[in-house]
């Protein structure tokens, strides 16, 4: 299992009258989260996308605990919980200041050769930085 943090203030275009954040945004913040984690572990979507990979959503859940607000801090852990082949599925936990769990998704993505449109495994490169996470 990969797992990596990342941390995004809440902005004031983001949340409605309520100061509450538009449901919407979420599927945003997995995005951010998501392409941080993968420069954490060693490669940015940039690169993979140089390797001629795409990575389109197939799937994108979201489970609301509790509303995050204007200007909070929130803590968005993302859990790659196994090893991809030509789909990868992401884990999303958001934590506000407290470190109160208000919030958890989920996203599915294909791996997609950009010249063909076609699914594909994932790059080499990307599967080497991503074994020490998964071995039995």
């Amino acid at each position: 299992m990969y797992q990596a943090e990342t941390f995004i203030r809440v902005r004031y275009g983001e949340t409605d009258q309520m100061q509450y954040v538009y449901y919407g945004n979420y599927a945003m913040y997995y995005e951010v989260a998501r392409v941080e984690s993968l420069r954490q572990l060693g490669l940015t979507y940039k690169e993979l996308e140089a390797m001629g990979v795409m990575m389109p959503v197939l799937e994108n859940h979201s489970y609301f605990l509790t509303a995050a607000r204007y200007d909070e801090l929130l803590k968005v852990v993302v859990t790659i919980p196994e090893k991809p082949s030509v789909r990868i599925r992401f884990h999303y936990e958001i934590f506000n200041e407290q470190d109160t769990l208000i919030h958890r998704g989920e996203t599915l993505l294909a791996f997609v050769n950009q010249a063909t449109g076609k699914p594909c495994r994932p790059p080499e490169a990307f599967q080497r930085l991503l074994d020490p996470f998964f071995t039995t």
